[in-house]
């Protein structure tokens, strides 16, 4: 006979006499669905910073539009991501019943498809302006929201599962 067991981490930190405690989901970090969501907030804070240092208002005159689509998919999903993952360090119950819904699969799926489809754009768009001063920059950038498409592809996967689990 097989049973599944579930271990869970939490941390509880006080701040003074008051007996306000907050509780920190620790093990959420060290899963792999917690370990994905983390790297896609370091790769997508790495993409919109590249993007926005090297965006210039001013003078725009290569690839506009390719740029202001991949940067609005990588801010969105940024603080998308974000919010989720700052709800499940921060709430036991909001890992476990998120995690149940087909929300996550949702977002994980919308954002692997935009991803990608910006990653591609801008790849594209970058390779026919080779001789431009953001070249490597921009190149840089969209290798990486095509890393990050494939993480999202790997969330939605891991959410899939825990959809279908119940």
């Amino acid at each position: 006979m097989s049973h599944t067991v579930t271990i869970t981490r939490t941390t509880a930190v006080s701040s003074g006499n008051s007996g306000n405690f907050l509780y920190i989901n620790s093990g959420y970090v060290s899963s792999l669905p917690g370990l994905l969501k983390l790297a896609q907030l370091l790769l997508g804070a790495a993409c919109v910073g590249v993007m926005t240092y090297y965006y210039d208002h001013s003078y725009s005159k290569v690839l506009p539009k390719a740029e202001l689509f991949f940067l609005l998919v990588a801010v969105a999903f940024l603080i998308g991501t974000f919010c989720l993952y700052i709800s499940y360090l921060i709430s036991l119950s909001t890992a476990t019943m998120i995690s149940k819904t087909v929300y996550e699969v949702i977002y994980h799926g919308l954002a692997f498809i935009l991803y990608l489809a910006a990653g591609i754009v801008l790849i594209t768009e970058v390779n026919q302006n080779k001789r431009s001063s953001t070249y490597e920059p921009y190149l840089a950038a969209s290798i990486m929201g095509l890393v990050l498409a494939g993480l999202y592809l790997l969330s939605t996967v891991f959410a899939n599962r825990s959809y279908r689990s119940l």
